[in-house]
């Protein structure tokens, strides 16, 4: 059901984080390692990284491995804080862009890996596609990313069978979830990865528990356990 990837330091290539490791996104997208549901990850991709303040976004409903457009252009493209990910869609939900992460209300960047029944969540007018982490997406950025953790645990209360890992940043804040799906930790000297799973095998990776709100800074990592108790 999708990988994601997440970096929050100095700035970096695209192709460095999702094109060159060994078990880089590219690869994850026909061959990941630790992915519970589905083979493959051929519905689509997107990346979107800040250029200065202001989040940029290239997706598409085609294949990440078949894109020899971006493979070109991805290493002439740096930033500070990116958000990636390769799709594999929901049964029954469309295949388009609109419905491709990272998706965006013109400050954050937010992708989702998993599932979650849509009745349990708001109609909203904002979202891009009708696809449940479209609406998800919406339903996050309406009630603010501050409440991300309480939001996440109000619904994955809802729907005992979803799959919330988000994955989101503003530009000086990352911040990931993991509800039912994995998700890893490097902390590099020159900046932070988030994945759900590793890009590599160095030995530093460590694994998130699960229902735990990561928050990267500019200064520190912040893990802190989701209360599924606690509603809005």
């Amino acid at each position: 059901m999708c990988r994601h990837l997440g970096w929050l330091g100095t700035e970096i290539a695209l192709s460095a984080l999702m094109l060159e490791p060994p078990q880089s996104l590219l690869v994850q997208s026909y061959a990941p390692r630790r992915q519970k549901h589905g083979l493959m990850n051929a519905d689509g991709w997107g990346v979107g990284f800040f250029d200065g303040a202001v989040p940029r976004r290239w997706r598409s409903a085609a294949p990440l491995w078949g894109d020899a457009s971006f493979g070109s252009v991805a290493p002439g493209l740096h930033s500070h804080c990116v958000v990636a990910a390769v799709r594999s869609a929901t049964v029954g939900m469309p295949i388009e862009i609109s419905a491709t992460a990272p998706f965006t209300d013109g400050q954050w960047l937010l992708s989702h890996n998993g599932v979650v029944d849509r009745s349990v969540l708001p109609l909203t007018a904002t979202a891009e596609s009708v696809c449940d982490s479209a609406i998800l997406a919406a339903t996050i950025f309406e009630r603010g990313l501050d409440a991300l953790a309480v939001t996440i645990a109000e619904i994955g209360t809802a729907d005992p069978l979803a799959r919330l890992n988000i994955m989101a940043a503003n530009g000086s804040r990352l911040l990931a979830t993991t509800w039912n799906e994995t998700l890893s930790i490097l902390r590099r000297p020159d900046g932070v990865v988030l994945a759900s799973e590793p890009y590599d095998d160095d030995s530093a990776w460590q694994d998130v528990p699960d229902r735990h709100l990561v928050e990267v800074t500019a200064d520190r990592v912040t893990l802190t356990a989701l209360d599924a108790t606690k509603g809005l």
